[in-house]
């Protein structure tokens, strides 16, 4: 198993685009982060197949709750393939990431989860993620046409200390 850095262009070829001028706002706002040094794809791999991703952003500014540019950071859209789930890709993933992070800086993590979604909310205090900063409802990840945060349906901004 692999853990790396990866780049807007894997991003785009996982979510199923070829272009980067022909994507929905939301791969838009994933590519342009990740272009300019704002948010890091971090991959996992087995045997040279993508089995599993999660996006670091340094800086939310509609939101400095979810990560402030400087001591906070935002995690996002961590995902493991079904078939490989249970077996410490996921959490091997997010060490590698909390220690670049940490690294780098940063003292706090923050992450997004529904409350309706309790292996999830498990996972993530298992994690260390036990601090709930508030409820929300726009996500400063996925982006509207006109590339505002959508709204959403309520979802829990939890934390970390590094």
């Amino acid at each position: 198993m692999t853990v790396r850095k990866a780049t807007g262009e894997e991003m785009l070829e996982l979510w199923g685009y070829r272009e980067p001028d022909a994507v929905s706002p939301t791969a838009r706002f994933f590519y342009d982060n990740i272009s300019s040094g704002n948010a890091d794809f971090w991959a996992t791999e087995n045997d040279g197949i993508l089995i599993g991703e999660l996006y670091a952003f340094r800086d939310i500014p509609e939101d400095r709750d979810f990560a402030d540019g400087k001591t906070t950071a935002y995690l996002c859209a961590f995902r493991v393939e079904k078939e490989y789930r249970g077996r410490g890709f996921g959490s091997r993933m997010m060490e590698t990431v909390l220690a670049d992070l940490k690294a780098n800086g940063f003292r706090r993590v923050t992450i997004g989860v529904g409350p309706e979604e309790e292996r999830n909310v498990r996972l993530y205090r298992r994690m260390g993620f036990t601090e709930k900063v508030k409820d929300c409802y726009v996500d400063p990840c996925a982006m509207d046409e006109n590339m505002r945060p959508k709204k959403d349906e309520c979802y829990w901004l939890l934390a970390k200390e590094l």
